[in-house]
């Protein structure tokens, strides 16, 4: 192997860069060539590809997004776009691939691995479902972005005696709700692997109203069904039962932005470096992660098989501290 390329892919967030940093200087520093790929797998497809030397990742470890910028190509799931693929990077002297994306992404690492392509993938989503790993990339800053919210929102809604929906990313996984909802203290929080009855939320806030709370907080993954705008007319209908103002917050694309925190520096670093090391030796098709604390490959046939599942632990504990 002689020259691999490095992209990212689908939804954005914090830590990526860090990752993009890691994989050039570890592959510069096996004696490897490092191609840029812009645009995810639409930028792969059109052969924009950038020649990336230690510099060229240099004063990005704190910065947000990614540089290399990033699509959704729903269309990559056809075979006809995997070997335009593999026939570009081909043609760019490129030996096997880098990416660092969710599970669209990481299912089109396997597609190329079936196809001969040495390829392998980093975990970075803010929905942390990725399976292979306990924590993707981006989680941790997101959670962060989430819970700053929280608290600043509990201070406002104390003020007017208001309860408040507060809808965070998650469209098939609870983990940043489930996490941030315990971390802000929140009354309810509303899941889509859990079909939590309208009328247990309603009863939620009544009690805390008549335990002499002057503030609701629901955290509600976008995923929840029947969704957030249910919920809020559900609870406006018995706002005289409730004795809170009902008002909804949708956090939508803040929590992919910022700094990356320095756990998400880190992680992108470690797994980084650890995807250069795996495609030398021979691991494509995996996806490389942190479970219990270290750095692990796991074959995307696992990884992507289901959704990671929401720590059920967690989730009774939530209930707990919902009194």
């Amino acid at each position: 192997m002689v020259r691999i390329g490095v992209l990212t892919s689908g939804g954005d967030g914090p830590g990526l860069n860090p990752c993009i940093r890691a994989v050039t200087r570890t592959a510069i520093s096996k004696g490897l060539e490092v191609m840029g790929i812009k645009r995810g797998y639409t930028g792969l497809i059109n052969g924009e590809f950038v020649p990336f030397d230690a510099r060229s990742v240099g004063g990005i470890l704190g910065k947000g997004g990614t540089i290399l910028g990033t699509t959704r190509l729903p269309e990559f799931d056809g075979l006809r776009y995997q070997r335009q693929a593999i026939r570009v990077l081909n043609q760019h002297s490129v030996d096997g691939l880098v990416v660092i994306g969710g599970n669209g992404s990481l299912n089109g690492v396997l597609a190329l691995h079936k196809l001969g392509y040495p390829a392998i993938g980093v975990p970075g989503t803010i929905d942390n479902d990725v399976g292979g790993t306990d924590i993707a990339v981006g989680v941790d800053t997101a959670l962060n972005t989430v819970l700053d919210a929280i608290d600043k929102i509990k201070d406002t809604a104390s003020s007017h005696q208001r309860a408040f929906l507060i809808e965070v990313m998650g469209r098939d996984c609870g983990y940043l709700a489930l996490m941030s909802g315990i971390a802000g203290g929140a009354e309810m929080i509303l899941i889509p692997e859990v079909a939590t009855p309208l009328a247990a939320v309603a009863e939620a806030l009544t009690n805390a109203y008549m335990r002499g709370k002057t503030h609701g907080i629901v955290v509600v993954a976008e995923g929840y069904r029947p969704g957030t705008q249910a919920v809020l007319q559900y609870l406006e209908e018995r706002k005289e039962e409730l004795g809170f103002h009902m008002r909804v917050t949708v956090l939508g694309h803040v929590q992919r932005g910022g700094a990356p925190s320095a756990y998400d520096r880190i992680l992108g670093t470690r797994l980084g470096a650890a995807a250069v090391t795996g495609l030398l030796e021979g691991k494509s098709g995996h996806v490389v992660g942190l479970l219990g604390g270290q750095v692990a490959y796991t074959p995307l046939e696992e990884a992507v098989a289901r959704l990671r599942p929401i720590d059920e632990r967690l989730y009774s504990l939530a209930h707990i501290m919902e009194v």
